[in-house]
């Protein structure tokens, strides 16, 4: 059973960091699905989780809502896909993305929630950000291997 681990971050750079941690730990064929309200940092963390999964451009990281699906490159290809404007399981299914997961990649999804019912039967990691003040998130993590060793 996995353990959920909670971690509070109370800055952008913090979310960065914690990010960084996070994509060191990604193995391939990792689907990592992201929920919360807009402006809770999903974005922020995606970036960092770039950045430790060795991207060559964490900083050209950004949110794919328009275009739903960006591609980046590091230790394996980190394809990162935006559920936002997705409005049926048939529209995710038609993005290609169980042809996205293999060997050499990881999903990093935003907004999952919204297409949870194409994500079942797959071993998804979870990370729910909430809102914890004007600066401060609340960041949930289940189902990531060595989740513990973060030490945030």
């Amino acid at each position: 059973m996995n353990k959920t681990i909670q971690i509070i971050s109370d800055s952008v750079e913090k979310t960065f960091e914690i990010g960084k941690k996070i994509g060191a730990l990604l193995e391939p064929e990792n689907v990592v699905c992201l929920t919360g309200p807009l402006g809770s940092g999903k974005t922020s963390l995606v970036k960092g989780i770039a950045a430790g999964a060795g991207a060559d451009k964490p900083a050209q990281v950004n949110s794919p809502t328009f275009v739903i699906v960006n591609e980046y490159q590091g230790r394996f290809n980190i394809f990162h896909i935006d559920a936002y404007r997705i409005n049926t399981i048939a529209e995710f299914a038609a993005l290609g993305f169980e042809d996205f997961l293999g060997p050499e990649s990881v999903i990093l999804i935003e907004w999952a929630d919204k297409v949870a019912e194409a994500l079942k039967g797959f071993d998804c990691i979870y990370i729910d950000m909430q809102h914890n003040g004007e600066t401060n998130r609340t960041i949930k993590i289940n189902g990531l291997k060595h989740a513990q060793t973060l030490n945030i």
